[in-house]
């Protein structure tokens, strides 16, 4: 017998512990954690509210940097809050003699490292689009790429750097214990690493996102789950391999067959046209009240 295969074994064996050591916690936090979850669903309801028939499938335009960077950092609080509950739960205990105020500076590190990946996302977008303009219509290889990225979302599912990332996103409590610093700014410094390593997990399935529609609340939610079922569920491989097998297939499915793909929105059909109408009155709508207020 392999050496290798009790050591995994005995590896899950612990990664299962310390995630039931982090859902404990959640019990003891019960009010830090129903404030975490209700600013989530706060988000989500403003995410639906200000995105609504935006729509318009792969290569949706973001709009201006500030609605866009505004629109994704409330979409970070809404998709990452419900699987970051428990390791927030599990600082909290560590800490509670200190107040709550840090827990919650852990939290909002952990959302402005996201906002800076939003940041970059939107430089990346707009420099694509200026500099192959027409090539990426959806008639053109705009199809070709939003396949693309989701067959290389479902690759990297299955790499080292994926599992090392979310082997630390499941191990709360060795991360805590491994990079404890005191203090406000311990907090702070510890939300942004556990975000670096959350980041370095989920960035290819946010960039799914985008191949799917990010101002999609369907593709948002369905990539929302896929990031709650890896980081909590025990089964870790089998729900690795079965997001590896869900992107795989939609990649295939969004080349091949657009149309017939649930909640996909084709660019250039009437839905798509009717959201790009509906971002740029949003767009229109900001620019007479920042103007009104200007005046004022």
């Amino acid at each position: 017998m392999s050496i290798a295969a009790p050591t995994a074994r005995a590896h899950s064996r612990a990664e299962r512990a310390e995630l039931g050591q982090a859902f404990a916690a959640l019990r003891g936090r019960l009010a830090l954690v129903a404030l975490l979850l209700a600013l989530a669903g706060l988000a989500w309801w403003s995410t639906a509210d200000r995105m609504a028939g935006m729509d318009a499938g792969p290569g949706t335009d973001l709009g201006t940097l500030g609605w866009f960077l505004g629109v994704w950092v409330v979409m970070m609080a809404a998709m990452m809050f419900p699987a970051l509950a428990p390791t927030v739960a599990l600082y909290a205990q560590m800490t509670r003699r200190r107040g709550p105020a840090r827990p919650l500076l852990f939290a909002g590190s952990y959302l402005l490292v996201w906002g800076a990946a939003g940041l970059l996302a939107y430089g990346v977008f707009k420099l694509g689009r200026s500099a192959l303009g027409s090539d990426l219509a959806w008639g053109a290889g705009g199809r070709w790429l939003a396949g693309g990225v989701l067959a290389f979302a479902a690759v990297y599912e299955l790499t080292p750097l994926k599992d090392a990332c979310l082997a630390k996103c499941r191990s709360p409590l060795g991360f805590l214990l491994g990079n404890r610093r005191d203090g406000p700014r311990g907090a702070i410094e510890m939300g942004a690493k556990h975000a670096g390593w959350c980041l370095g997990c989920c960035w290819a399935l946010m960039a799914g996102l985008f191949a799917l529609g990010v101002m999609s609340l369907t593709w948002m939610a369905l990539v929302a789950a896929l990031i709650v079922f890896e980081k909590t569920l025990p089964w870790r491989r089998t729900v690795t391999w079965g997001t590896a097998a869900l992107l795989a297939v939609l990649a295939v499915a969004v080349v091949a067959v657009p149309r017939d793909v649930p909640g996909l929105v084709v660019p250039g059909e009437s839905h798509a046209m009717g959201a790009m109408h509906s971002m740029g009155g949003a767009m229109h709508s900001m620019g007479t009240a920042h103007s009104t207020g200007a005046m004022h």
